[in-house]
């Protein structure tokens, strides 16, 4: 039950900061995307997710949110 209480939180943060990234509100998206980030790495650490989602999800989102910078 923890894992999936993880993996929600989890939705939650990366659901957010596409969101923000969608808007294209740069602040707000990049520190979302900072947490999600986070999250992602202590999900990992804990063995809810393997490191490679982990890398592969941070890597769209900092792309995605590079690309309001850009």
């Amino acid at each position: 039950m923890r894992n999936k209480a993880v993996k929600s939180s989890l939705k939650t943060a990366v659901r957010k900061a596409r969101e923000a990234a969608a808007a294209g509100d740069v602040e707000k998206a990049t520190e979302l995307q900072r947490a999600a980030a986070r999250a992602l790495d202590k999900a990992v650490s804990k063995g809810v997710i393997h490191k490679n989602q982990a890398a592969n999800k941070k890597s769209a989102l900092s792309s995605k949110v590079a690309s309001l910078k850009g």
